[in-house]
Formats: structure tokens, sequence, C-alpha cells
């Protein structure tokens, strides 16, 4: 519990800190929100949005999963895109992967091993696992991507920066191909913004973001 009591204690130093700096922040935050930008990524731990964007609590709506994924099954995330584009008026979707990214690589290792195949409706991404394990599920699509990418000869030092590059331009053609910026780049968005999806890279290893310059928008 320690640990717990630790957060609580940093939280209240913060606040403080901030109540001093500038006394109306927390009562303006209080009254709503406006981001611009939903920040789709990772839940890894190294990779908390804010922190390394250096931006203030408002300024972006984030949306985070195993691997950066976006399913156009998921509602979870077709909820948050929704209330993104069309009730907050958010302009920037911006999907971000990040460098030694344990999912991408779980991926690559399944779609590697001989018993891959890119027919099974489900891949055995953990192994010792069945197929209506949860994390299998949820990882399919990216190891058949990896799959079709034939990265069993390269060594995973240099396979990893390709399959974290191409699996945030598959969530950026998936986000292109949902109703919600379909809708928004025919017509706006119900908050009448226009909406541009992004697809960034975070690197661990330097702190730095990378665009990967495969943004769209409407035409």
């Amino acid at each position: 519990m320690s640990q717990l009591h630790r957060f609580f204690a940093l939280n209240s130093e913060w606040s403080k800190r901030v109540e001093e700096q500038e006394p109306t922040f927390f009562k303006e935050s209080a009254q709503g929100q406006s981001p611009q930008v939903l920040w789709i990524g990772c839940a890894d731990s190294r990779v908390p949005e804010s922190v390394i964007t250096a931006v203030r609590p408002g300024e972006i709506f984030v949306h985070r999963n195993i691997a950066n994924q976006f399913h156009l099954e998921d509602t979870s995330a077709q909820a948050v895109l929704s209330y993104a584009v069309d009730h907050l008026g958010v302009e920037h979707v911006v999907v971000v992967g990040h460098t030694e990214c344990g999912g991408a690589a779980a991926c690559f290792g399944a779609a590697c091993s001989p018993s891959f195949s890119a027919a099974d409706e489900t891949c055995i991404v953990i192994p010792g696992t069945t197929p209506d394990h949860s994390l299998n599920q949820w990882l399919t699509p990216l190891t058949k991507l990896v799959g079709s990418l034939k990265l069993s000869s390269v060594p995973k030092s240099e396979a990893m920066p390709l399959v974290v590059d191409e699996n945030v331009k598959m969530q950026v053609d998936n986000l292109a191909q949902s109703q919600v910026i379909t809708n928004a780049w025919a017509h706006k968005s119900r908050a009448g913004k226009e909406v541009f999806i992004h697809g960034w890279v975070y690197d661990l290893a330097t702190g730095q973001l990378r665009d990967l310059n495969v943004s769209r928008g409407p035409k």
C-alpha cells in the first residue's frame, strides 16, 4: 500500500503547486473541456501522453489500449471517437505507437512461429493459451499484418521498428474507414469542425515523437 499512499502525497503536492501558480486553473477545468486532439495510444506505462507532450490537463482526449489498436468492431473505441469528434469537436485524431512495444513484439513472435497461419480465425499470440483468450483475440489483426510483412528471416531488432510503423499505419487506415470519420469528411463533424488523422511513433530511447507522414483529411 505504500506505493498507493505515495500517489496521494504526490497528487497533493501537485495540486497545491498548480493552485499557487494558477489559482483559477481547477475552477475553470471543472467547467468543461475543449480538447483539440484525440490521442489513440498504447496502454504502456512509459507513454503517458500529457507527460511526453508537456501539455496541461484538458488539452488531449485519450483512448489507450494494448498496442494502440483501433478495431472497427470495438464499441469502446468507436464511442470515444464519436464523443471526441461529434461532441467535443476535436480536429485531430492521432494514433501513437512506440518503440519496444510488448504487444507488437508478441505479434512478431507469433507471426514467425511455425504454427502461424493467416487463415486461422484467431491467432495464438500468447503461448499456452486458447484462441478465446482476450489477448489472442485482440492482437490477431496485428499478428496477421506482421505475417503479411514476411519478416521471419529478419532479425527482431531490425524488424520491430517496421512492425511498429506498419501497425500505426493500419490503425490510421481503420480510422479512415470509420463512419464517424467518413461522415466528418463528407459534411464536417456535428461540432462543425474539419477532422484530420495522423500517425506518430514515440521513441522510448530518446523521448522524441516521430511523424510517419500518413496524415489524412477531407478531400
